[in-house]
């Protein structure tokens, strides 16, 4: 498989874009170069390498990172509550909030709103994955979650993945008004959730660290509400109050400092993703897509 690079649907405009892409140079090596995938495979998916990276994002002297990040990615600060100077180390500007009213969410009862920033693919029914991804990947529900009956419960369900790269906004939200459920955690590696990475092994989202919970709808079923951990991502911190009753656009967590994915799993027959969506994910793209927006509604 040749190394491309990463080409998405701006929503708003319909324009194809190029992502920009930190260290893509060093994911080309690591993914699609043999002696690459020796060093990842022995050292960087490592829990002690994500870790010791992640400490030093927190450091003060990490601070003096933000500005030039902010320059080369093209990050719009206006949406943020804070300006560059007001953050204490790289990390704390990594999970930034963003300013209130910032995002829209969709507000319609029957519809779905994106759980956070990023690049949005689809899936009616996983078998579809084939046509992204490299056909073959032993890919299952039972290993992803890590339980056979929520592998039953979500057979021939619909599946949806919203990428972050290290330039989104780094909180994640609720999709729907419901009751969540607790947290369980997966212990795992920490490959790389970029693009380059799953379009050659869509298994990482069965081999990374991940965390999922369980939010109970009325219109919408169970939504399995899945987050994953990659690559220099320390830790996944969950802000909500287990068993609660939560709002459509409520804060569910973030994730310290690296790209990484939501995923969220929905029963059969439950919603339908949005044509445009599925369109672009058949036709091997990926969308972009904010906080709020709506992705999908109620099927009838």
């Amino acid at each position: 498989m040749q190394f491309e690079k990463i080409k998405y649907i701006e929503r708003k405009t319909g324009e194809v874009k190029i992502e920009k892409v930190m260290g893509e140079g060093a994911l080309k090596f690591l993914y699609y170069n043999p002696l690459g995938s020796l060093f990842l495979n022995a050292i960087i998916k490592r829990k002690f390498l994500s870790s010791y990276y992640g400490k030093k994002m927190n450091s003060v002297a990490s601070k003096k990172k933000i500005a030039n990040f902010v320059k080369e990615m093209g990050i719009d600060m206006s949406d943020y509550a804070r300006d560059i100077d007001e953050y204490i180390s790289f990390n704390d500007f990594f999970y930034r909030e963003l300013k209130q009213g910032a995002r829209k969410i969709a507000d319609e009862e029957t519809v779905l709103a994106s759980p956070a920033d990023g690049k949005i693919l689809a899936y009616r029914d996983l078998k579809e994955k084939d046509k992204f991804f490299i056909k073959g990947s032993d890919f299952t529900l039972e290993e992803f979650f890590m339980d056979r009956e929520l592998a039953k419960k979500y057979e021939g369900g619909t599946f949806v993945i919203v990428r972050l790269a290290p330039a989104d906004y780094h909180r994640f939200h609720f999709p729907a008004d419901g009751k969540i459920g607790e947290t369980k955690k997966i212990e795992g590696y920490y490959y790389s959730v970029s693009t380059h990475a799953i379009k050659k092994n869509f298994r990482i989202f069965c081999e990374n660290k991940r965390e999922f919970s369980i939010l109970s709808t009325e219109r919408f079923g169970d939504i399995a509400m899945v987050d994953v951990g990659a690559t220099m991502v320390g830790s996944i911190v969950q802000t909500y109050v287990p068993n609660s009753h939560v709002k459509k656009g409520d804060e569910k967590g973030y994730f310290l400092f690296g790209g990484s994915t939501c995923i969220m799993v929905f029963e059969k027959d439950k919603v339908e993703i949005d044509e445009d969506i599925i369109r672009n994910t058949q036709n091997r793209i990926e969308t972009r897509i904010y906080m709020g927006e709506k992705f999908a509604h109620e099927k009838k």
